[in-house]
């Protein structure tokens, strides 16, 4: 791991999956193309400060009928010292035609003589439901999808910090869920923040 100081550029795609973000770091050593999945709760815009680069590899896909190939860089963390807004030239220079990071990953087959995971079963199954015979179950409590969402965060506080250790579609859900909630992104923190009514 190496620890740089750089600028990170941050442009939102809105794709097949939703919104989603890609980043181009310039630093003293090159450029490379960040795909990381905490990007998705940033705001588009130049954002300064020291990159811990965890690992810079080659990477390819095939978009609008080409084939691009980019080096990348997984940022193993960073500390934020200023953000701005992107000039339209700027904007222009992250591509359009980015595959969304959701698309690139692909569950790995099961290996042979393995067997494949269980399902869960539904809780209403009757081998598993322990209501007594008659009685209706309780209504599922308004706040049950939030807290499923969020797992080991709920119940919200004034600030939190999502796990980016969950996978993108997930961290999309919760990042959408907080706007909603009326949570705001602050880059320079990189915590979630309670709005003021």
């Amino acid at each position: 791991m190496i620890t740089l100081p750089g600028q990170l550029a941050i442009k939102t795609i809105h794709g097949r999956n939703g919104d989603f973000n890609v980043g181009r770091l310039a630093t003293s050593i090159g450029e490379f193309v960040i795909k990381n999945a905490e990007l998705d709760q940033y705001d588009e815009g130049k954002y300064d400060g020291d990159f811990i680069i965890a690992e810079i590899r080659p990477a390819s896909y095939v978009a609008g009928g080409r084939m691009v190939i980019e080096i990348r860089a997984h940022l193993g963390g960073m500390t934020i010292s200023s953000s701005d807004d992107l000039s339209g030239d700027e904007a222009q220079q992250l591509t359009p035609q980015e595959v969304d990071p959701v698309d690139e990953e692909t569950a790995p087959p099961a290996p042979k003589g393995k067997t494949p995971a269980r399902k869960k079963r539904d809780p209403r199954d009757p081998l598993v439901d322990t209501t007594p015979f008659g009685a209706e179950p309780p209504p599922p409590s308004p706040d049950a999808a939030d807290e499923a969402l969020f797992g080991l965060l709920w119940p919200l506080g004034e600030v939190l910090k999502l796990d980016a250790t969950v996978d993108r579609r997930t961290l999309r859900e919760q990042r959408d869920r907080l706007t909603a909630l009326g949570y705001r992104f602050e880059p320079l923190s990189q915590d979630w923040h309670r709005g003021k009514a």
